[in-house]
């Protein structure tokens, strides 16, 4: 089945080129939204057929499939730039399709707001999740451009950057972009909260000066436990950690035992593309970390609390790297329970004091079958001795 991907402008005067005139004219079959269908039906041809895009993608492609001629989709912007034509290909892969692009909303309100984009890092919260945000914000882009959703809104986006200290950047609201009621806005942070924008609308984020980030947060810097000041991975032996950790060639993290969320945090800054996934028994623990992270900046990290042995693993994310910071006295059934999830070729790293912790993980991924790599230990000032072990899947 053959495909053609219009992307068309808000404007309801837009003008095709006389070669996509031409080509409207010579099919009956077209799709898009309801808005779309209001801006371009004076343009298509008498006896034209029209389906239209809403609810469930299954069901609409299966429309799709039934075809026995060439369909004309209409969209918004650049189909090519998280649209329709990623949708195509995802849904009836074995299609053709040819895409005939318009400015994207982002290009559009660069345009009106003489902003240049050739330094844009571009973000999606349109129906996903923080991520491709957060990473953004965490690596201090120049210059973020958002497409937004109702829950994911201008204002939800400014909160957010806000409560994580990213008070550093400035935004620009483009509502309604080349239709009747457009509107651009610049705005502060606090300012971006306290608006009402029109449902379509997009985000730049402009940074007006460089937030710190340490490399290594001092131990003093976090909130702890009350009463237990020594109850964190120290500084050097969190980052001598990390990097047994190899986080910058894995993608999903899972912090044992987190307490304060030292390593949960120090990882995700400083690799933002990690999946961090945290778990800790004490419930106390979780706005701890928590109150950590909004502090240092650190996004997107997901907390567990509760026994780590009834939690519903299936559900999460697999890993392929593994820190444990707490057992229970329970080492081995802990190890065992890991290995059930972690991917091949995973990495499990941990902090031991006790000569018994070291020998049961020995013993533990050697009936398992890992590979022992590093064995490294290390004493800061008047704290115990810490060995760092790390052992990986074969």
């Amino acid at each position: 089945m053959n495909y053609l991907v219009i992307g068309i402008s808000d404007n309801p005067n837009f003008v095709f080129s006389n070669e996509t005139q031409q080509l409207l004219q010579s099919h009956q079959l077209f799709s898009g939204g309801k808005r779309h269908y209001e801006l371009v039906q004076k343009h298509l041809p008498k006896n034209h057929q029209w389906i239209t895009i809403s609810g469930e993608m299954n069901s609409l492609f299966d429309t799709y499939k039934q075809q026995n001629q060439t369909l004309i989709v209409f969209a918004s912007g650049d189909p090519l730039f998280y649209g329709f034509t990623n949708t195509i290909q995802k849904f009836h892969p074995e299609a053709t399709v040819k895409t005939i692009p318009y400015f994207n909303s982002i290009q559009l309100l660069c345009h009106k707001a003489g902003i240049t984009y050739s330094n844009i890092t571009y973000a999606s919260v349109h129906g996903r999740s923080w991520k491709e945000l957060d990473v953004a914000l965490m690596q201090q882009k120049e210059c973020i451009g958002i497409l937004t959703d109702a829950q994911k809104s201008p204002q939800a986006i400014a909160k957010r950057a806000l409560d994580y200290g990213y008070k550093n950047y400035q935004m620009i609201v483009g509502e309604s972009l080349e239709g009747s009621d457009e509107k651009i806005s610049h705005l502060t942070l606090t300012e971006a909260i306290q608006q009402e924008y029109q449902p379509l609308n997009c985000v730049l984020l402009i940074k007006k000066e460089q937030k710190e980030r340490p490399f290594g947060i001092p131990d003093t810097e976090f909130e702890g436990l009350p009463n237990r000041p020594n109850m964190i991975t120290k500084m050097p032996i969190r980052l001598l950690s990390l990097s047994q950790l190899d986080l910058h060639n894995r993608k999903t993290l899972w912090d044992i035992g987190f307490c304060t969320g030292s390593i949960s945090i120090e990882a995700q800054l400083q690799f933002p593309h990690l999946e961090v996934l945290a778990f800790e028994i004490r419930p106390e623990c979780e706005a701890i970390l928590d109150n950590n992270a909004r502090k240092f900046g650190a996004l997107g990290i997901q907390t567990l609390v509760g026994d780590f042995f009834l939690q519903n693993l299936a559900e999460l994310k697999q890993p392929d790297t593994v820190f444990i910071g707490g057992h229970g006295n329970r080492l081995a059934a802990l190890i065992s329970k890991i290995d059930s999830y972690l991917l091949p070729k995973g990495r499990i790293v941990i902090n031991a004091v006790k000569q018994e912790s070291k020998t049961e993980f020995i013993q533990s991924i050697q009936q398992l079958d890992y590979e022992l790599l590093i064995t490294t230990t290390i004493k800061i000032e008047q704290h115990n001795e810490v060995t760092i072990l790390t052992a990986q899947k074969r």
